[in-house]
């Protein structure tokens, strides 16, 4: 009996292999290649007023990015977006707190968001975009979701 349920167990981390390895892979167009390889300075400032709220990006290209590949404002509902951000979040503070196992360069600090703050659509769409952006550039997956466009 036990050496059925190690052949079982086998066979199922082979096939979960073989499963992961089939993941499809985001494709690159040539237009958003090029803004990736930007090297000017493209500073973008996220802030809700309101709230007293604001980030800061500078990663070269992502306004660029924003303005010219990524899906229109409205596009997304604000509810995706947060459940989006939620999970994005996480996996990046978690990163950002283990910069020994993940490059400290790309994770440089935590995101203070908290799912309990009504951020407003512009603040959610401008961080999940950067979450698509940098995931695309920087060949991360920050969860299960394939960072599509």
């Amino acid at each position: 009996m036990k050496k059925r349920y190690t052949y079982l167990f086998f066979a199922l981390a082979i096939l979960a292999t073989i499963t992961a390895c089939n993941q499809p892979k985001p494709t690159i167009s040539a237009s958003e290649n090029d803004i990736f390889n930007k090297s000017t300075n493209d500073t973008v400032t996220i802030e809700n007023d309101s709230l007293e709220y604001e980030i800061i990006i500078i990663d070269p290209g992502y306004n660029s990015w924003l303005q010219g590949i990524a899906r229109p404002r409205g596009y997304y509902s604000q509810t995706f977006l947060e459940n989006r951000n939620i999970f994005y979040v996480n996996e990046w503070n978690r990163r950002a707190s283990q910069p020994m196992q993940y490059n400290p360069n790309l994770y440089e600090m935590q995101i203070n968001y908290q799912n309990n703050i009504d951020y407003g659509y512009e603040v959610n769409y401008q961080l999940y975009n950067y979450f698509i952006y940098f995931q695309r550039k920087y060949a991360q997956r920050l969860g299960p979701f394939v960072p599509r466009i």
